[in-house]
């Protein structure tokens, strides 16, 4: 074994494989692999292997379509083919009208990345797949590329190719310890001897959290037991003259593929099972868990029905193995938090199918540092502290028992909630609330008219649009109050803290103490990294002078890496986060300026505090940050409270609110008012995929600034053609919103994608936000959204269609 390698990956599953075959192909060829068994030895060999181009977002359609690519590729290699059945088809059933408009949506979304989907009716499931009967059955969706593969002859593909590149694999070589040095380089122990590296990898399947603790992290990731069998041969499949489609019906919780003249049959039961949660046997290779079918008898009654040949046929193999799950069902592929120089590629729990897009985008953030898609869905910084392994296992359980069933737009699943509450949630919830959750936080979705409240689930307008139309006009015409917690907050202190932003942010930042700007910071490609809010605090007696950033919630771990990152050796700078310390409340509308001064001493008039602007305070008696900022396009204020005083400024703005009609509102109508506005959202509109050009921010950016992250490299995007254009739409529907994701179309065209869609209730339009190819980008432009399968028109309409002077918000 070498002594120095560049990377080390561990785990020789598909999901190291693949990270070690695509680090080769970007170019790294001094990477090593280390297994602590054989290839594939752990959930990789008893893989049901199903490949399927099928997701719920564009980045999950982009690496499975790779993937596939790649995997026939492999399957054509003259020298080492591997068996690979493409293309047999496959069909999602559904037996509600709600499941039929997703897979319209889903196959809208897949047309930008030049997937066809086809949504097909009963009769035709059937003409199809023969086997099945019809009955309660509405139709599916038909995915032409969909397929199967054999796990240890793909692993070996990879790896020989690596191998073949200059790449080492390592077997039967145990990781005992990891060390990081000061340099940030690693030194991974093995029973075989040390091996200095640069990176590691973490690729362990469902040993990943003891891999974990060697570098001191628990990784969200918790293991189900999961049982398929195979059937003996079936004289239909053996007669039919070629290949069975797959089966994947959410009606019934199973899935089923051709397996020889037979069938393999995989379950989804309700009484499912997680697996080592007290830790697993170091001689658990190639092994299996005890048969237990009669966990599966209700699922199995379910599979008897939609395949009748199966109660005719016998069972010759039953296969029982553990499968990883995240807290969202998506893998953990990326840089692991609070570690540098240290990735995971963990929780693939449909490994074989994906797993060759998953090592392909990991392989680029390594070697590149970002991947062509952005990789939010699946980067491991999107869970924080609250993500362990108890909260884990319940959410794989529900994942489990719905894994075939999408989450529809505004559906919140029961289980692990509660992660993170502040004092108070439970007031709010005795006042009508209904929660979504923002990383883990309970946050106000919208207040119910009445208890016995309920939504139906779909794709169209739903019960909760009346009730969100009056919270905007509250907002609107007197005052609303609503809870933000866990807005990441990041204090900056030292004498460099001012030069130190600077050169991450690509505008200009008010350094003034009392206010405050909004500024984005870039990658080194240039592209939008962050976009935050930067106010100056004077020194006082709550602290010295500092700076607040503050950004969205979902962005803690990820902003506080990559702030850590870029402080200089030697530069003044210190980091804290106060995320869980402080709580906002924000007060908006005409009556605010009115409710803040009935609770707060000093001068609030616009000339004394003016838009943009932030000053210490007491709401009654709590202390509060006071920020002059809107995210609804009213005149607001964000009221930052320390958690151990929130109910007493909740209480003294309540009761100050009262002769002005002040009202709680919530995340929903946030939503509608932002559209209105033009405001953009992390991670929704803005995606690494652009740049701020691109995504309409050029008033943000200071090309004139000798220095800051990414500007040569936007200097030189500048002078390209721009690829795409963030614009503002109406949509010509009252139905529903526009779903992110959902394609634009031009005769049968894709030429944009929606980001975020919601109705502008204060302008009765039906808005949305959407990347448009640069010759539909003009304001009045046209084209036609695809909404569900329903072709409905859409214009581009000029930004901020709701005061777009700012006037309200200046008060």
């Amino acid at each position: 074994m070498k002594s120095r390698t560049k990377v080390v990956v561990i785990g020789g599953g598909i999901a190291g494989c693949s990270t070690l075959y695509h680090l080769t192909r970007e170019g790294w060829t001094d990477v090593v692999l280390v297994e602590r068994n054989e290839l594939t030895s752990g959930t990789t060999w008893h893989s049901a292997a199903q490949v399927t181009n099928f997701g719920t977002s564009q980045t999950m359609i982009g690496l499975k379509s790779h993937s596939i690519r790649l995997y026939k590729e492999l399957s054509e290699d003259p020298e080492f083919p591997i068996n690979y059945h493409h293309g047999d088809g496959g069909i999602r059933l559904a037996n509600t009208e709600a499941q039929m408009q997703g897979y319209r949506h889903f196959s809208s979304m897949a047309r930008g990345m030049d997937v066809h989907f086809e949504v097909i009716d009963a009769e035709e499931c059937a003409r199809r797949h023969p086997l099945i009967s019809t009955g309660d059955l509405l139709g599916g969706l038909w995915d032409p590329l969909d397929g199967d593969i054999d796990p240890a002859q793909l692993c070996q593909a990879l790896v020989r190719r690596a191998r073949k590149a200059g790449a080492e694999v390592y077997r039967n070589t145990p990781v005992t310890g990891l060390s990081q040095h000061r340099d940030d380089t690693w030194t991974v122990h093995t029973d075989q001897g040390d091996l200095d590296c640069d990176i590691v990898v973490n690729a362990c399947g469902y040993r990943v959290n003891e891999v974990g603790a060697m570098m001191g992290v628990q990784h969200p990731v918790a293991s189900m037991e999961h049982q398929y069998f195979l059937t003996d041969e079936i004289p239909q499949i053996k007669e039919a003259g070629y290949r069975m489609p797959l089966i994947r019906c959410p009606i019934s919780d199973f899935y089923c593929r051709q397996e020889k003249n037979g069938l393999l049959v995989g379950f989804y039961e309700q009484a499912c099972k997680t697996w080592g949660m007290d830790g697993i046997d170091p001689n658990f290779v190639n092994a299996l868990c005890p048969d237990d079918l009669d966990r599966v008898m209700d699922v199995l009654e379910g599979a008897f029905e939609r395949l009748p040949a199966l109660r005719e046929v016998g069972v010759h193999t039953v296969i029982n193995g553990p499968i990883t799950y995240t807290i969202d069902g998506l893998p953990l592929v990326g840089p692991i938090p609070g570690k540098r120089n240290a990735y995971c590629i963990i929780g693939l729990r449909a490994g074989l199918g994906e797993g060759g897009g998953h090592g392909w985008l990991l392989a680029q953030q390594i070697v590149h540092g970002e991947a062509c898609y952005d990789t939010w869905v699946l980067d491991p910084r999107r869970f924080t502290g609250h993500a362990n392994v108890e909260l884990t296992a319940l959410k794989a359980v529900e994942d489990y028992q719905n894994e075939f069933r999408f989450h529809f737009p505004n559906e919140h699943r029961s289980a692990g909630r509660l992660a993170k509450t502040t004092v108070l949630t439970p007031i709010l919830a005795a006042q009508g609330a209904a929660f979504t959750t923002v990383n883990g936080w309970e946050r106000v979705d919208y207040i119910k008219p009445d208890p016995a409240f309920q939504l139906t689930l779909g794709f169209d307008f739903d019960e909760a649009h009346s009730v969100v139309a009056a919270e905007v006009r509250n907002v609107q015409e007197n005052v609303g109050l609503c809870e933000v917690n866990g807005f990441n907050r990041i204090e900056i202190t030292g004498r460099d803290r001012h030069r130190f932003l600077d050169r991450l942010i690509c505008g200009f930042v008010s350094k003034r103490e009392g206010r405050l700007g909004l500024g984005y910071l870039l990658n080194h490609f240039g592209m939008i990294k962050s976009e935050a809010t930067v106010a100056n605090l004077p020194a006082s007696d709550r602290g010295p002078e500092r700076v607040w950033y503050g950004s969205a919630a979902a962005s803690e771990y990820h902003d506080r890496d990559w702030l850590e990152q870029h402080v200089e050796p030697g530069e003044d700078v210190q980091i804290q986060s106060l995320t869980e310390a402080q709580t906002i409340l924000v007060l908006a509308g005409p009556n605010a300026r009115k409710v803040l001064s009935s609770c707060a001493r000093g001068d609030w008039s616009a000339k004394a505090f003016p838009w943009l602007s932030v000053r210490e305070c007491f709401v009654g008696f709590a202390p509060a940050t006071v920020v002059g900022v809107s995210f609804s396009g009213e005149l607001a204020y964000e009221i930052h409270v320390p958690n151990t005083s929130l109910y007493a400024a909740y209480l003294a703005l309540q009761d100050a609110g009262r002769p002005f009609g002040m009202q709680l509102f919530g995340a929903r109508a946030v939503e509608s008012m932002r559209l209105e506005k033009g405001f953009l959202h992390w991670k929704a509109d803005l995606l690494t995929e652009f740049d701020p050009f691109e995504t309409g921010l050029d008033r943000f950016v200071n090309l004139e600034k000798e220095i800051f992250i990414g500007k040569d490299a936007l200097l030189g995007r500048a002078v390209r053609v721009r690829a795409k254009g963030l614009v503002t739409l109406e949509i010509d529907a009252t139905r529903g919103p526009a779903p992110s994701g959902a394609s634009l179309m031009c005769d049968s065209r894709v030429v944009g994608t929606i980001t975020s869609g919601a109705w502008g209730h204060r302008v009765q339009k039906n808005l949305a936000f959407a990347f448009v190819d640069p010759e539909f980008s003009a304001i009045g432009s046209s084209m036609q959204l695809n909404l569900c399968g329903e072709p409905v028109s859409a214009r581009v309409i000029a930004p901020c269609p709701y005061d777009p002077d700012h006037s309200r918000i200046r008060g």
